[in-house]
């Protein structure tokens, strides 16, 4: 399934460096784009590593158009992306409508901003997450990812191309602005990746390109496996939402993806996604006592800075706490059975969001006898790991 011209490499790049590296090598061969905060360093990079790699670049007039480009080019033969933050996002609502109910498998990335409207271009914020799953009108479902470091910038666009064209449908990384503009040492692969469809994942596509000697109409309205519309016969339209629907939600298992930290003996589990898991992954060390260089150079800082008489942040215990960390990497379909399964023996669950506390809700229905709390966070400063021990402490009961 792979061909390697290059050996794998350690670089030192850009979340949105190298969510363009991780495009190429998936063999994204199409790029039409609008710039936007903060997502503009991708548009920069494509634009020229199409070239470099055989594809191309189009800057387009808007994000309308950008959506629509790239329906288009992958319907005449080339694997499609797009990138975008929050106004742009909105724009392209009607096109992922349309990618859905065509089968069209395009990635789209969000790299997250504060809203609404122009909101905060250049702050983080985690509040696309439902725009992500209910955006365009209708009843679809959709896969949304959410990378949490750079490497996993590269790794979940990898892996978006390929749920894409197996599921036949399109697929979000939702990033934000925090893993967007940081830089990590990461490994990524040379060469490139040969992905192809899986023939059973779909409703009604033929799974062909045009030109390719098929007779395939691309319908909007709800139409069979020739493009004939069926909208007006209601019990066909009936079973082919359920299809459309039931193709995804019927493969959660396969889609779904989380990670577990230090739950074997949890009492509270926190459960967090994209950039905040990693203060969430830090506290978490914090609580447990396990040394991290990244912790203890923060830690050097603080104790410089309390010599200059401002007051230390980080001095509770909170050893006594055992606290581990559930990371959602498909936020979409919403891995519902890893959830429970991971966090079955805790008592408490803590939710820290760069948001109102929208994903909160999904996850206190499906926990009726645990205490969810939601930690919600606005304005564009991602959390602490302080802040979030801290609340743990004070659901827990035990001040310090």
């Amino acid at each position: 399934m792979e061909r390697r011209s290059l050996r794998k490499k350690e670089l030192v790049l850009q979340g949105n460096e190298a969510c363009a590296k991780g495009a190429i090598y998936a063999g994204c061969r199409f790029f039409a784009g609008y710039p936007i905060t903060p997502s503009t360093e991708i548009i920069e990079m494509m634009s020229a590593e199409m070239q470099k790699s055989g594809g191309a670049f189009i800057q387009m007039e808007d994000e309308i158009g950008s959506a629509c480009a790239i329906i288009g080019a992958r319907w005449g033969g080339k694997k499609a992306m797009t990138a975008t933050s929050g106004p742009g996002y909105t724009l392209m609502q009607e096109a992922i409508g349309f990618a859905a109910v065509t089968e069209t498998p395009i990635v789209i990335v969000n790299v997250q901003r504060g809203g609404p409207s122009t909101g905060q271009p250049t702050l983080s914020s985690q509040q696309d997450i439902y725009q992500a799953r209910y955006g365009s009108h209708g009843d679809y479902e959709i896969i949304v990812l959410t990378p949490s470091s750079v490497q996993e910038m590269f790794d979940f666009t990898v892996r978006a191309f390929e749920l894409a064209e197996q599921f036949r449908t399109p697929v979000i990384v939702l990033a934000d602005e925090v893993v967007g503009h940081m830089r990590e040492k990461i490994a990524v692969e040379g060469g490139s990746k040969i992905i192809e469809s899986v023939k059973h994942q779909y409703v009604v596509s033929p799974q062909a390109d045009f030109f390719q000697g098929k007779n395939t109409m691309v319908e909007g309205q709800l139409h069979d496996e020739q493009g004939r519309r069926i909208g007006h016969l209601a019990k066909r339209s009936g079973e082919f939402i359920n299809d459309i629907n039931r193709k995804i939600s019927d493969n959660t298992d396969i889609i779904a993806s989380i990670d577990t930290y230090f739950m074997e003996d949890a009492d509270v589990a926190i459960v967090a996604y994209g950039s905040v898991a990693r203060p969430s992954l830090n506290a978490v060390k914090l609580a447990r006592g396990v040394k991290d260089g990244r912790i203890a150079s923060k830690l050097r800082i603080v104790k410089d800075l309390f010599r200059k008489g401002v007051q230390e942040t980080l001095h509770t215990d909170y050893s006594h706490l055992k606290v581990g960390l559930v990371k959602i990497n498909t936020v979409w379909p919403f891995p519902e059975k890893l959830l429970k399964e991971a966090a079955k023996n805790v008592d408490i669950i803590i939710v820290p969001e760069m948001n109102v506390g929208k994903y909160f809700r999904e996850i206190e229905r499906v926990f009726k006898d645990k205490a969810v709390i939601s930690m919600p966070k606005c304005g564009g400063d991602i959390h602490t790991p302080k802040e979030i021990l801290d609340k743990i402490l004070e659901e827990v009961g035990i001040n310090e």
